[in-house]
């Protein structure tokens, strides 16, 4: 997992290069200034050499100037850095997301991968610009400052590096449990997330149902959650950090006192021990250094962790290798010996399904809820993929066709319509983004919406609102219907798309979809039976198959299943 993590800086390196290159310069800087402080107090100013002390003073002034120059370029242009590589990693992130199937989508809530994409890559900017920027510092500091201090008083020295396996053995013991107190608080925040996202597109039924309170409630807890959380994860940095302030203030103890001793026994005098408690200090920073470096690490790692765990999940539905590209095609489609389960094989919802389609027909389906109506049309553009047999358009199995090229030959109306926040502009060009705008406009009119846009203040440029919450739902529909007009596919599916609308609204719609349908394949779901009367072909799909099939007039004078249906819904219409 570290090697990948590193392979987001090889697009950045020549800033990485940067950023560790002035670093090294702040480094060498605060390894000379002691230096230069003790030749000052032991030989210029006993010697009274004004010169040198007026020329060292320039020279230091001078490297304060390089050194405020270097922390700005490490400052600005290494968190640049970490937001570059998190940026890329959103992206990734994000582009994955977009070759999952359905099924994961089915049972992974919103909150949780807004979670994912947001939160748990947030930290990771700290983490890409301070990990190998702290860590680098540190072992120069280290190593430099142990050096030089071996030159000024070994005995001492080798006193003061003794604490630093005490430091090491601490900060690993503390690792683990820091590690699993910011696991749990990635989870609990996730959680909080899927719950608001859910509250919020939830709102008007919780207030039509006057559960305010009961909506609170249940936030209250996954906060609370939340915030137990964050008071483990504080807890076990605080343990942290307070161990190594500790053992900082005990360290600065043993320099003055034991030091105190070394000039008391001439073994250095003042100007040793004042360079020797500047280079300890200046040692002291290193070790801070990697103590925010094991809280940044753990931090960002169990991020990065979570954002792996989204990034190795393998997309069931992909392009073969030799895939093909559907052109000029007629639109026939065929079902053979076609099982499906949501459930790896078990409870199938279709088995053994064949059908044939003929190319420019029009082909309802209906029957009871459960018997995988839905379903069956989910399959064709590969939402999901069949356990058993095959499904072809034009003689081509789907799975030899790239998923561009098949989906971008469907067409879908549902009766859950999903509009884009934004413009309505907006969501019709979403057929097809490269149409220019007299075809968007031809579109509205084809799918008879055009005349209420125009009557609207901002006609086309009108806003929605977020789902398109400021339409109601026949208008939100013709507007999915204009979509699919300048998408222009040969094979279009309804799926209900006019159940949940009013008589009048239903008419219009109707109207819309059978001009939509013109030449098109087209399958049609139905629950009003009213509104497929005219279809090529109907066919009756329960939980036992396809039961029944022929035209309206046919199945009536069957009297079976369909005109049992039929004849109930008239006499509902009729009452």
């Amino acid at each position: 997992m570290l090697k990948k993590f590193i392979s987001y800086y090889k697009p950045h390196k020549k800033l990485f290069f940067i950023d560790m290159f002035f670093a090294f310069l702040i480094s060498i800087f605060d390894l000379v200034f002691p230096m230069v402080s003790r030749n000052i107090v032991n030989v210029i100013i006993p010697g009274g050499r004004m010169d040198l002390l007026i020329r060292w003073t320039i020279i230091m002034a001078f490297l304060f100037i390089l050194r405020y120059i270097s922390y700005y370029i490490v400052s600005y242009w290494g968190h640049v850095l970490g937001v570059y590589i998190e940026h890329d990693m959103r992206r990734d992130l994000f582009s994955h997301l977009q070759t999952l199937p359905f099924s994961y989508y089915d049972n992974t809530q919103t909150g949780h991968i807004m979670s994912r994409l947001v939160n748990d890559l947030r930290d990771i900017t700290e983490l890409a610009h301070h990990g190998p920027e702290d860590l680098f510092i540190s072992l120069v500091m280290l190593i430099g400052s142990f050096i030089l201090l071996m030159r000024i008083e070994w005995r001492l020295t080798l006193v003061i590096f003794s604490f630093i396996p005490l430091m090491i053995w601490f900060a690993i013991s503390k690792r683990k449990k820091m590690e699993e107190s910011f696991r749990q608080v990635r989870r609990k925040i996730a959680d909080v997330n899927a719950q608001l996202e859910n509250s919020i597109s939830g709102v008007r039924v919780a207030k039509s149902f006057t559960n305010e309170d009961y909506e609170i409630e249940k936030f209250d807890e996954g906060n609370s959650l939340f915030k137990d959380a964050r008071k483990q994860s504080y807890k076990a940095m605080a343990e942290f950090v307070a161990g190594i302030g500790l053992m900082t203030n005990i360290l600065n103890l043993v320099v003055i006192s034991l030091g105190g001793y070394f000039v008391y026994r001439d073994f250095i005098d003042l100007g040793d021990l004042l360079a020797y408690t500047l280079y300890v200090n200046f040692f002291m920073q290193p070790i801070r250094r990697l103590a925010d470096f094991i809280q940044q690490y753990q931090d960002g790692m169990t991020g990065f962790e979570r954002f792996m765990e989204v990034m190795n999940i393998e997309p069931d539905i992909v392009d073969k290798e030799d895939a093909i590209d559907l052109v000029d095609i007629e639109g026939q489609i065929q079902f053979k010996d076609v099982s499906f389960s949501y459930t790896n094989g078990e409870d199938r919802v279709l088995s053994n399904l064949n059908l044939n389609i003929q190319a420019g027909k029009t082909v309802a389906i209906v029957g009871p809820s459960g018997a995988g109506k839905t379903t069956l049309c989910h399959l064709i553009p590969r939402f999901y993929d069949t356990n058993e047999g095959e499904i072809l358009i034009d003689g081509h199995d789907i799975k030899d066709i790239k998923l561009k090229s098949l989906r971008g030959n469907i067409g879908l109306v549902q009766q859950d319509v999903f509009l884009f926040t934004g413009t309505i502009a907006d969501n019709i060009s979403y057929g097809d983004p490269t149409k220019p705008e007299e075809d968007v406009v031809e579109a509205a009119k084809k799918a008879r919406i055009h005349d209420f846009i125009m009557s609207l203040p901002n006609g086309y440029d009108t806003y929605i609102g977020e789902k398109g919450v400021k339409l109601s739902g026949g208008q939100k529909q013709r507007i999915s219907i204009a979509r699919l007009f300048l998408k222009d596919p040969p094979i279009l599916i309804l799926d209900e798309a006019t159940s949940a609308l009013d008589n009048a609204t239903e008419i219009l719609i109707q109207q819309s979809l059978e001009e939509l349908a013109k030449g098109r394949t087209t399958l049609i779901i139905a629950h009003r039976l009213s509104t497929i009367k005219n279809a090529d072909e109907i066919l009756v799909l329960t939980n036992e198959g396809i039961e029944e099939r022929g035209s309206h007039e046919e199945l009536l004078e069957q009297d079976n299943i369909y005109a049992k249906l039929y004849k109930s819904q008239f006499k509902e219409l009729v009452s």
